[in-house]
């Protein structure tokens, strides 16, 4: 039952049910959700602003994200990742996350979404570092949303990716 203050998110790679309410995005949990939102948390609590903000789950079992302000890159945004200096900026936020979840213990019974099993596991990698998952507001605030196939992988998994 949709909400009257929902309003459905749209352009680039949008998953179906994922809805804006307020300074707020709501989009279908699964098992994965509670290990997703125990690193979103951790990145927060070490300083690593450029996630959303977990806040739980809703009346309807949806996940509660903190709306990340910005346009997305793809698929028609690429001006806002050029000159090259933007991409060194992509690289350098890629290397921030790395090193904030570096300490990250997943719960022990953590269950993570991997659509593609990544080579090695030395950290939880976000595993879909793409344009379509980056957001650029402003010169000082970048983010990378989408979060749901976060799971066991490898730095350089994730940049490959990237």
């Amino acid at each position: 039952m949709r909400r009257d203050d929902e309003q459905p998110l749209s352009g680039g790679n949008v998953s179906e049910g994922v809805v804006r309410v307020g300074d707020t995005v709501r989009r279908p949990a699964g098992p994965w959700t509670p290990a997703v939102h125990a690193l979103l948390a951790h990145l927060h609590e070490v300083g690593f602003g450029a996630a959303p903000r977990p806040l739980g789950i809703d009346d309807q079992g949806r996940e509660v994200l903190a709306f990340m302000p910005g346009d997305v890159v793809w698929p028609d945004r690429f001006s806002l990742v050029d000159p090259a200096r933007q991409l060194a900026r992509v690289a350098r936020l890629i290397r921030d996350f790395h090193d904030a979840v570096q300490d990250f213990t997943p719960p022990s019974d953590a269950r993570w979404q991997t659509p593609i099993p990544a080579e090695g596991d030395d950290i939880i990698a976000h595993n879909d570092l793409a344009p379509w998952n980056l957001v650029v507001a402003d010169e000082a605030r970048w983010a990378f949303i989408d979060w749901d196939g976060a799971g066991p992988g490898s730095r350089l998994w994730d940049v490959a990716y990237a």
